[in-house]
């Protein structure tokens, strides 16, 4: 998850709908903060795709009719391995449209699959991370259930895959969107940025265990996703500039900090730079 990106899948507001009345009118069931601004949320993202463009080929997701506003958080319905492309079956049910125009995708780019999640099994990958290539953290929680963490494991196991639970704590509520990739985001081999009083004491100790070093966000920066960053390799990152103290302590941490406005694309949806982006090759 943190070498350099090669090629990242992306799903632009238009694509997702963003511009059609009926979508954008689903805002408040789908637990947006406001009706979507589409013109200020595709600039956003045609500068998000700029800054992606300059070390990664960018690959859009089609639009489609049955793609909700949710669609721009490209990286939830699809898990891509060593071994094939997994099929999530995400917890939020307007997203499963989403993971099956990603399988398609994957098709057409010759991508083979490995499986896919079925009910009663439900699983989004913005709960999953890989510590290592073997080793393989899932977030159990309102998104991820047991049933899709237990066929998670009976796709990558006979692999060589080793995986481990981490306990979600239960934050807004389960209307909210609280993956762990909400709470804790890799930022090289060694260090993760991490929401440290919302992460379970056994995820925090396995990451010691494993030598992890800790980046702390600024708490008052938790509501506009500090902790969600996304690592472009060789200590590169992308993230929010609506969040200036943790972008300072990152820097001070010696990474590279990239930004880009996400006020309409990212906080109105609770989505970051990690959620807007599918990474399919690093390396």
């Amino acid at each position: 998850m943190v070498g350099p990106l090669r090629r990242v899948m992306v799903c632009s507001p238009r694509s997702a709908g963003w511009d059609t009345p009926g979508q954008s009118s689903e805002w408040q069931k789908l637990g947006f903060l406001r009706r979507p601004d589409f013109g200020v949320a595709q600039a956003q993202h045609h500068e998000l795709c700029r800054q992606l463009q300059e070390v990664a080929e960018v690959v859009e997701l089609p639009p489609a009719s049955d793609l909700s506003l949710d669609a721009v958080y490209a990286h939830d319905p699809s898990l891509p391995t060593d071994y094939g492309a997994i099929v999530m079956n995400p917890g939020k049910p307007n997203r499963r449209a989403e993971a099956r125009r990603q399988a398609e995708l994957y098709r057409k780019l010759g991508t083979r699959l490995l499986g896919e999640i079925r009910d009663p099994g439900t699983s989004e990958a913005g709960d999953i991370l890989w510590l290592d290539p073997h080793t393989l953290l899932i977030g159990s929680g309102y998104r991820t259930n047991p049933s899709g963490i237990e066929q998670l494991c009976s796709l990558l196991v006979p692999k060589g895959v080793e995986v481990h639970t981490a306990p979600l704590p239960y934050g807004p509520g389960p209307a909210s969107c609280l993956h762990l990739m909400s709470l804790i985001s890799l930022l090289d081999e060694h260090t993760a940025l991490v929401d440290l009083p919302w992460l379970a004491v056994e995820t925090v100790e396995l990451l010691k265990a494993r030598g992890y070093k800790f980046v702390e966000i600024d708490h008052s920066e938790r509501d506009t996703l500090a902790c969600n960053v996304l690592s472009l390799g060789n200590k590169r990152l992308l993230t929010l500039e609506e969040n200036p103290k943790t972008n300072a302590k990152l820097r001070a941490a010696g990474f590279d900090v990239r930004t880009f406005p996400g006020s309409e694309l990212c906080i109105n949806g609770s989505g970051g730079p990690t959620c807007l982006t599918r990474p399919l090759a690093r390396g």
